[in-house]
């Protein structure tokens, strides 16, 4: 079966052809330019899934909290403005006539992650991303989980630091105002205004900059907390971070380091991995999640 996958994100939207063996064929890449709205968004992804031909149905990975039973765009932040409650669904199998089914990034990049990447052989695991924001999934006996309405995972929202950081969610004290990529950079730059970005500070890093390894010691901190009280609820197998900063191997190693001497020894039977298929996480997520949906065998918990 030849599915259509398209992977909307925030800087990016990403297209292929995939199958049910999870082999991509032409594999493209287009800016998103987000900036200029849900709508302009939207022209461009048809206009992409227009330069493709034959395909049988259509697996989207987007950007944003998705209501994955009406493939509608429930809340998206104003990163991609007047996005919210765009029926991405609709829009495409009015355009195709192809089935079309519509998932949030990072539980795609956890499906890709369970079948094809570094949660094969798990059955209970959590999907992290840590970038702008921080996002993630949950995956139990190998199905997403979505809780009532299909949103759960916005781990990014735990409250770690009460009273702490405005959140754009309008909470205080978000998990991701700490965890972040954004919240490390928001603290180099209070050192060397240079630093805007995570390979920048690496640079530092590896220089042996005290300010900045104390930075990013703390930083690390932080995503360990957060890692602590989700091992503590859910009990999982494995935990798959993702993320481009993830690619310092200081930061897995770290993690690693400190994650177990947090964690009651009853929780300790996990393994902390970093994702291995990196950009197309999400499209081989979307196409598995479309494959499944034509041919009847798609369970997802609501």
């Amino acid at each position: 079966m030849r599915i259509l996958a398209i992977d909307i994100g925030g800087t990016a939207i990403k297209s292929a052809i995939a199958n049910e063996k999870g082999e991509i064929t032409d594999l493209r890449e287009h800016p998103t330019n987000a900036k200029e709205g849900g709508p302009a968004v939207m022209k461009t992804a048809l206009e992409i899934a227009h330069g493709y031909e034959d395909f049988d149905c259509i697996g989207i990975s987007t950007t944003g909290q998705v209501d994955p039973k009406r493939g509608i765009i429930v809340y998206a932040n104003e990163n991609v403005p007047n996005y919210t409650g765009t029926n991405v669904k609709q829009i495409f199998e009015q355009e195709f006539h192809k089935l079309t089914c519509v998932e949030n990034d990072v539980n795609c990049a956890a499906v890709g992650e369970t079948h094809y990447g570094a949660g094969r052989g798990l059955r209970d695991l959590l999907c992290i991303t840590y970038g702008t924001g921080v996002g993630g999934a949950i995956v139990i006996n190998r199905q997403i989980y979505g809780g009532a309405h299909g949103l759960a995972g916005e781990f990014g929202h735990l409250i770690t630091h009460p009273n702490g950081r405005q959140c754009g969610c309008g909470q205080h004290g978000c998990y991701e105002q700490y965890a972040s990529t954004t919240a490390l950079v928001r603290e180099a730059r209070k050192v060397d205004p240079s630093l805007y970005n995570g390979r920048l500070i690496f640079e530092e890093w590896h220089k042996g900059n005290t300010a900045i390894r104390m930075i990013v010691d703390d930083w690390i901190d932080e995503i360990v907390f957060g890692l602590v009280t989700l091992v503590h609820i859910f009990n999982p197998n494995g935990i798959i971070l993702g993320g481009g900063i993830l690619a310092e191997p200081y930061i897995e190693n770290e993690i690693n380091k400190r994650i177990y001497k947090r964690v009651m020894q009853s929780y300790s039977d996990f393994r902390v991995v970093k994702a291995e298929l990196k950009n197309t996480a999400g499209l081989l997520g979307a196409s598995v999640i479309a494959f499944k949906t034509k041919i009847g065998m798609y369970e997802r918990e609501y």
